[in-house]
């Protein structure tokens, strides 16, 4: 029957451990539970179906064939249908379902999904149409005053990923999180809640993939395992219960379809892929351009400096400190004549100061932008600048209005991009380290009830309020520039506004190694550009630790090197000569892979997939078992950038002992050297779970083990020191002979929105190997686009010629084939029609 008991028993049943961990002033309990686990009524929709346990009604229904929506009410009153998240189409989506019942449930079908839901219990199953069980609840959902909490088996050979920036290892099974955006200093790797709240995550079992995703702004807390072994948990303090259930089966799928409920992040500006340079602060003026002449001088390539709060008046957001920066329009004029682009701090607090023609606070209250106390008094709080206001950033009109103070900044100065900072809220000298909960928002927005919220519910989306009220600025003010902003906090959906970071992260051999775990779990969450403070931003790395940072970032989204105040400097040539030389090898090998990371930025853009990925999910089949290999101990220190490339430093970077690589299929290349590895002689002595190819490696401090997949095409470009310059030379195209063998390439001007109307390349590469010899096939463009090459360099890895001829689109052709390690390389004319070469 329907059950209601004390929270004492409730609590010593064990099943109160809702990790919820919700301020004093905001607790949840009461004195009665309420369980659902006694259905009164089932009724069918055109889309779904409904349940009812008295007054509380749950809906259950499809939004496409592999995506299922869940809502219940405790009251029998469903909340508001809106979402800060969920795009408005998907978000009132639905198809069409077949009815299903029995004497023991009642559901329906769609084309993918089976849904069932236990007549006696209210127990819901979903399943695949073979029969395999793709989800189910484990215990009835409970609600506890405000607070909710929903169960679901979780079976052993199951794992969880996702859920953002959280620390600790990639796999989420076993651990506990909650969700509370906060400002987390030197946080190490046991530290949560982190910056940003995103309630999804991919579920992986034996191949198959699904994801659940909470969409409810409060705080939340999500729990494998840890509090009841064999379940999995996640439940907020108060508002709605509205979760999507997201079915593959292939990894790859889930992402697309979590991207396509909550937007992929645009294309960014070109320049934001190449290597970027940061401190807390450069300071005064001549200290920012000395940076800039100084990488130009050692022939670093670099494409970005930023500027932290250092270059304001007394950290006042909007200003500069003319005394340090006298000439700060003409400063930036210099840096963009070296082919800088200038990225500035403005963090979202404005300072009251009034009566001192300081025009974001004058205007902000003149305009009544900011939020305010219950007593109907304007908040504020201590943050960098003193005392400080807060944009209201619930209110559309306040978004607005806080977007046109980058004019300044945008149009007069020539800024090219923002990072918004301290946007949790960090509040100072409190210690809750953000705004009190009772602190009242205005929502004011297309899609929403016009109403007051308390902070409570609007703390973890106000971040990602910020970042869209900076972006929608920009493209106002700009409207054919691509804007790039850079956020710290956000909710699920913000990347359609930023990009993003993991954070005052330390400079530790333990940041280095969990860097790669927080960026795919990023990647997997919507946030695929992103990337983590090179070095570190705590403390000062030795020479060593900051030579192996800068190696792997090369291989990640966004590559920043930043670091705090008071610390060492943190430049590649800090160390010495031999240190600066490891490092500017691999920015300049940044720098040559540019057209691979532009195309994967496209396929971002367009997807969702992420750039840096875990290799799971591209190489679901990579054991015999279907195990995520990425949780195998030789793995766990992997990732891939695309399909194509696997990046394998030690899973213990400070260690000098030997260590396995575990590839995810069976023949690769050595990226380096182009020599072929695997497929391993078979051995029927390997357990069944073994994977087909490994290869031990010694550490080296000047090397990064880094390998291709077989079958790939990789599009190369000549050294330049900025994206800026235009390549002088062939395009390369490196073929590493294999099955299904392809590749592409993607470019546009790299700064417009032009790109949608046409102005655009795209080229599609096969290649495949027959008994009378090698044929590598482009496509012809699509496209407006003119490409910066006139001739394309051929390499191909893994073949050898018998007779050295060659025939370019079925005529013989003179060209030489030339010997390079581990293969050839044939230079052609390049066309836009597209070419076929056959080698022989």
């Amino acid at each position: 029957m329907r059950s209601r008991i004390t929270r004492s028993t409730f609590l010593s049943m064990g099943l109160f451990s809702l990790c919820l961990l919700a301020p004093a002033q905001q607790l949840p309990y009461s004195s009665t539970v309420l369980i659902l686990d006694h259905p009164t009524s089932f009724s069918a929709l055109p889309n779904g179906i409904a349940i009812s346990d008295g007054a509380a009604r749950e809906e259950i229904t499809a939004v496409r064939d592999d995506i299922l929506r869940v809502r219940i009410t405790s009251s029998g009153i469903m909340p508001e249908d809106a979402s800060w998240a969920v795009l408005p189409g998907p978000l009132h989506a639905s198809v069409s379902v077949t009815p299903e019942s029995s004497a023991q449930s009642f559901g329906f079908r769609t084309a993918a999904l089976d849904v069932q839901v236990n007549r006696s219990n209210m127990r819901l199953t979903v399943r695949d149409l073979s029969g395999k069980i793709i989800q189910q609840d484990a215990l009835p959902v409970r609600f506890q005053g405000t607070s909710f909490r929903v169960y679901k088996t979780m079976p052993l050979d199951e794992h969880y990923f996702g859920l953002g920036d959280k620390t600790g290892p990639l796999d989420r099974r076993d651990e506990a999180f909650s969700m509370w955006n906060t400002d987390a200093y030197r946080y190490q790797e046991s530290t949560d809640p982190l910056y940003k709240t995103i309630p999804y995550f991919l579920i992986y079992r034996a191949g198959i993939a699904s994801g659940i995703f909470l969409d409810n702004t409060w705080r939340s807390s999500f729990d494998f395992g840890k509090a009841l072994p064999g379940v999995y948990s996640f439940g907020a303090v108060n508002g709605p219960l509205n979760y999507y259930i997201l079915y593959g089966p292939a990894p790859k799928k889930v992402v697309e379809e979590y991207a396509w409920l909550t937007g992929t992040p645009p294309l960014p500006p070109l320049w934001t892929l190449g290597y970027q340079q940061s401190r807390y602060s450069y300071t005064p003026q001549s200290r920012v351009l000395e940076i800039a002449h100084r990488l130009r001088a050692d022939h670093i390539p670099a494409d970005a400096i930023y500027l932290d709060i250092g270059y304001q008046d007394h950290n006042r957001p909007f200003t500069v400190d003319t005394k340090t920066f006298p000439d700060f329009k003409g400063m930036i004029a210099q840096l963009h004549a070296e082919d800088f682009h200038v990225v500035t701090i403005v963090d979202l607090h404005i300072a009251r100061y009034p009566n001192h023609n300081y025009y974001p606070y004058d205007s902000g209250t003149a305009g009544n932008h900011f939020v305010h106390n219950p007593d109907g008094s304007v908040y504020s709080g201590i943050v960098w600048p003193g005392p400080s206001v807060f944009p209201d950033f619930t209110q559309q009109q306040s978004r607005r209005w806080f977007g046109t103070l980058y004019k300044t900044f945008y149009d007069t100065y020539g800024v090219d991009g923002f990072w918004d900072d301290m946007n949790e809220p960090s509040i100072f000298d409190v210690p809750t380290k953000t705004m009190p909960l009772d602190v009242i928002h205005r929502i004011n927005e297309p899609g929403f009830i016009t109403r007051t919220a308390t902070h409570a519910e609007i703390h973890n989306i106000f971040g990602m309020q910020n970042s869209r009220g900076t972006y929608e600025g920009l493209l106002k003010l700009k409207p054919n520039q691509r804007a790039f902003v850079l956020t710290r906090a956000s909710y699920a959906g913000g990347q359609r506004y930023a990009a993003t970071w993991t954070g005052d992260n330390s400079s530790t051999w333990n940041h280095l190694r969990i860097t790669h775990f927080m960026l795919e779990n990023l990647g997997l969450s919507g946030f695929a550009f992103s990337g983590a403070d090179v070095g570190g931003y705590a403390g000062t790395p030795p020479p060593d630790l900051l030579t192996k940072w800068i190696e792997l970032a090369a291989f990640q989204p966004i590559d920043r090197d930043h670091t705090e105040i008071n610390s060492g400097n943190q430049e590649p040539w800090v160390g010495g000569p031999a240190q600066e030389a490891i490092r500017r090898h691999f920015i300049n090998t940044r720098y040559r892979l540019m057209p691979y990371l532009y195309t994967l930025a496209d396929q971002t853009s367009r997807t969702g997939l992420p750039m840096i990925r875990p290799l799971f999910l591209d190489y679901p089949d990579a054991a015999a078992d279907r195990h995520p290999i990425d949780i195998d101990l030789p793995a766990s220190g992997e990732f891939l950038l695309g399909h194509d490339i696997l990046v394998a430093p030690s899973p213990f970077p400070e260690e000098p002992d030997s260590y396995a690589v575990e590839f995810p299929s069976p023949v690769w290349y050595n990226y380096w050297t182009g020599e072929k590895l695997g497929p391993p002689a078979p051995n029927p002595n390997l357990p069944v779970d073994q994977v087909p190819l490994t290869l031990n490696v010694t550490p080296e401090l000047a090397s990064l083990p880094v390998f291709v997949h077989a079958g790939s095409i990789l599009p190369i470009q000549p050294l330049v020191q900025s994206t800026n310059q235009v390549p002088d030379g062939p395009l390369t195209l490196k073929v590493y002979a294999g099955d299904d063998c392809s590749g592409s390439i993607y470019q546009d001007d790299g700064r417009t929105f032009d790109y949608k109307h046409g102005a655009y390349l795209r080229i599609h590469f096969t290649c495949s190997a027959t008994p009378s010899g090698f044929t590598v096939h482009a496509d012809p463009q699509q496209g407006t686009y003119p490409a910066w090459w006139k001739l394309i360099r051929v390499e191909v890895y893994g073949w050898k010629p018998s007779t050295r001829s060659v025939s370019l689109d079925g005529q013989p052709f003179r060209g030489a084939v030339l010997d390079i390690q581990n293969g050839i390389a044939v230079t052609i004319p390049a066309s836009a029609t597209g070419f076929n070469l056959e080698i022989h």
